[in-house]
């Protein structure tokens, strides 16, 4: 008996149906109103993957397509499939704003990436605080800065976090698509570096006994007339990453950016030789030459900058059209003379040296934009004719006709 009283109760189990919420306002209110409990209910339970699915469900209901989705939706004729398409955005939308609102910056990327709209999750980064817990941040950055939802704050989190070496792989590894992105991610590195720099000389100073210099002293100031900083090929911060942060710092525009960039050049020019890198043309000297183009981007002796790289660029006369590499310096004095106010000499420049360079290659801009921001329209219809680009040499002729 007991064995059948089990059984019977197992078959009694069973048989009871699983959502008696589900039936019980299917009965008293019909289909829509049992949906819309459904999706009611799996909200505030917080079921955000199975919302989704309901109201899909509610989606197909109210379209009246068939409840459970049987091959494929661009199957469907066209009216259905954008009418269920404008929904399922919705619910995309929908769930992808729940997601973000308990925390799950992550899982919610993936719906609004899915449905083109990274404003909510980029907005909601940036207002972001750093977390704690180091697993939480590691998620953050990754979908800040690798997966591009937030490239700024995403990288602003790796360097206050991680510290500059895991900031330059990153940059390295992974460079935000907006070059004003990038420039913005060099210019936190400069700052990051120059602070940390001016904190580790003052704390030498005072090591050795030092009077200390004023609180608001350049990284020049603090060096000059201390040479005993840099006796026994002593330096203050990593060699390697001032070099790459010099090296970068050209592309930096904010001015306080670019002054603190000519104090870290004025630190690496003090090295021990032994501790300079050499660099590829026209930055042979890697923190003499930076200083010269960077003090040029303050107002500094641009003069003499712009002479400096043009013997640069004068050493490379006879180098082979198709040698990109061999037209790295003119690339660099055209920056140059862009940089400072000069896009009349930078387009004679290009004419000379970059008519055989792709655009893709080029690390400057294009002869087509020089000549048009200097007004040098008959410049750049020359330079067609040279490069064989018919189109380039009627906007040319339309432009300086007036017919465009």
């Amino acid at each position: 008996m007991r064995d059948a009283k089990t059984s019977e109760a197992r078959s009694t189990a069973v048989a009871e149906p699983g959502f008696p919420e589900i039936d019980a306002s299917l009965q008293a209110d019909g289909p829509a109103a049992a949906i819309d409990r459904l999706v009611e209910d799996l909200d505030r339970r917080g079921e955000y993957r199975l919302l989704l699915d309901a109201l899909l469900l509610k989606a197909r209901h109210d379209l009246g397509l068939p409840l459970i989705q049987v091959g494929r939706y661009a199957d469907l004729p066209e009216a259905d499939r954008q009418r269920f398409e404008e929904r399922y955005v919705e619910a995309l939308r929908r769930v992808g704003a729940r997601f973000l609102e308990s925390g799950d910056v992550p899982t919610a990327w993936a719906y609004f990436q899915a449905i083109g709209e990274p404003g909510p999750v980029t907005k909601a980064l940036g207002e972001m605080p750093t977390p704690d817990d180091p697993d939480k941040l590691a998620s953050l950055i990754e979908v800040a800065f690798h997966h591009g939802a937030n490239p700024a704050r995403g990288f602003e989190w790796i360097l206050q976090s991680y510290g500059p070496c895991s900031a330059i792989t990153s940059l390295e590894q992974a460079t935000p698509a907006d070059p004003t992105v990038r420039t913005g991610c060099i210019e936190k590195l400069i700052g990051h570096l120059h602070q940390q720099l001016v904190e580790n000389i003052r704390a030498d100073i005072t090591r050795r006994g030092q009077p200390q210099p004023p609180a608001n002293a350049s990284i020049a100031q603090l060096i000059a007339g201390r040479e005993w900083l840099f006796s026994d090929e002593s330096y203050h911060t990593d060699v390697s990453h001032l070099t790459t942060v010099v090296r970068w710092a050209v592309q930096a525009t904010a001015p306080e950016a670019i002054a603190k960039a000519v104090d870290l050049a004025e630190y690496g020019r003090r090295l021990s030789p032994r501790l300079q890198y050499e660099s590829a043309p026209p930055f042979e000297r890697t923190f003499d030459d930076h200083l010269i183009y960077l003090k040029a981007l303050t107002g500094q002796d641009v003069d003499a900058a712009v002479a400096h790289f043009q013997g640069k660029l004068n050493e490379f006369d006879g180098a082979e059209e198709d040698d990109v590499q061999a037209t790295i310096p003119a690339q660099v004095l055209v920056n140059l003379l862009v940089r400072v106010g000069r896009p009349a000499e930078a387009v004679e420049v290009a004419s000379k040296r970059l008519v055989g360079v792709p655009d893709a290659l080029l690390t400057c801009p294009p002869i087509a934009e020089l000549c048009q921001r200097s007004g040098k329209l008959d410049r750049l219809a020359e330079a067609a004719v040279r490069m064989k680009h018919p189109v380039h040499y009627l906007a040319a002729r339309l432009q300086s006709s007036g017919s465009n």
